[in-house]
């Protein structure tokens, strides 16, 4: 079988990946010899798949139903591994392999295409928070994984720059900036998160009704990994005309629910909303990274 990248994992890298990467074009033979190492039989790649790895749908050798995952080293796959195997399917897919010297993830089958988000909004938001709560643990000890902090500011220095050269963003850009000093001075917990957890991060299974995938796994605060969830569906929020409102009333319920501080809710919804509407226009989505400004400009 070709394994032919889907077109949104072509232009989804390809924003992203630096001068000589050739991960892509290897990805057919990657792919090839990962199959063949596992003696899987494969049934298709799943479209339009994720913006970050190759999803094959495939068969063990004893017939049961898999999926393999092939991420470039920058996506950090063997952390999601890692994430993966502590939380030992608790919430999230099950890791099927403890470990391979390839970077692939053998997984178990979800229903790839029925996420919570097919559910009405309300009942959705509901399961995917009930969801997220199970995702909330101690990290392992002596663990490996990035920090909200070490992310954010990395994050940070790239929104610098896009506030020099996208026009009319520096005020958003300070206020984000200027949230995330203050968040970062004395988070009240340290837990592990999803680290990009959202409604379509969440598949409906046979062992559990829903269950996690995806992450990229961080260790933070708890209201890191739920602001995220705020701004789903953020389209269709722009659009209603009672948008504004029905944020605010989206941050009370989500953490009063899930008992994280509000205040800090909506500023990290602040600092992500602008962190990824100033990412979209610096690679050229300028649709996607008005929509969030203008979001990012309610809170």
């Amino acid at each position: 079988m070709a394994f032919e990248p889907p077109p949104r994992l072509v232009r989804a890298l390809g924003e992203t990946a630096p001068a000589g990467d050739d991960w892509l074009a290897q990805l057919p033979a990657t792919a090839e010899q990962a199959v063949a190492r596992r003696e899987l039989t494969v049934e298709r790649v799943q479209v339009p798949g994720g913006r970050s790895s190759l999803v094959v749908l495939v068969r063990r050798a004893d017939g049961t139903p898999a999926v393999l995952k092939l991420a470039p080293p920058r996506a950090r796959p063997e952390s999601e591994r890692a994430a993966l195997a502590h939380w030992g399917g608790l919430g999230a897919v099950q890791l099927l392999e403890a470990g391979a010297e390839d970077g692939a993830l053998l997984l178990e089958r979800l229903h790839p295409d029925v996420s919570v988000r097919s559910l009405p909004e309300a009942k959705a938001l509901l399961e995917a928070a009930g969801t997220l709560r199970r995702l909330w643990t101690e990290p392992p000890a002596h663990h490996v994984f990035e920090t909200v902090t070490e992310r954010t500011g990395r994050q940070a220095t790239a929104m610098r720059a896009g506030a020099d050269t996208e026009p009319g963003v520096a005020p958003l850009v300070d206020a984000a900036l200027a949230a995330r000093a203050e968040l970062v001075a004395a988070p009240p917990e340290q837990r592990l998160l999803h680290g990009t957890f959202r409604q379509s991060k969440v598949l409906a299974g046979e062992r559990m009704p829903w269950l996690a995938v995806g992450p990229d796994p961080v260790v933070g605060e708890c209201a890191f990994d739920l602001a995220r969830l705020v701004r789903d569906r953020v389209e269709d929020l722009i659009a209603a005309p009672s948008g504004a409102g029905a944020v605010r009333r989206r941050i009370k319920r989500l953490s009063e629910s899930l008992e994280v501080d509000q205040d800090r809710l909506r500023a990290w919804t602040l600092f992500r909303a602008v962190e990824s509407g100033v990412r979209a226009l610096r690679v050229g989505r300028p649709k996607d990274g008005e929509l969030l400004l203008e979001f990012a400009g309610w809170l």
